[in-house]
């Protein structure tokens, strides 16, 4: 699997689970290249704009909540 393809799922679905982020930041320990790095930075300017919700940040957020 290569970033884009994390990515390119995220977007279609408007999601970041847990285990797509785990990918990602196994994937970014590793080569890559100028697409799969044009594709993290997508995702990025996504889950910063709210098109992207993260499934880490809702737990963090429902775990506050809950306290």
């Amino acid at each position: 699997m290569m970033i884009r393809d994390v990515v390119q799922q995220a977007i279609a679905t408007g999601y970041l689970t847990v285990e797509a982020e785990n990918q990602l930041r196994h994937l970014l320990s590793r080569k890559y290249d100028l697409e799969d790095m044009n594709a993290f930075l997508k995702l990025q300017q996504a889950a910063m704009s709210g098109y992207v919700k993260q499934e880490s940040r809702e737990l963090i957020a429902a775990k506050a909540t809950s306290c």
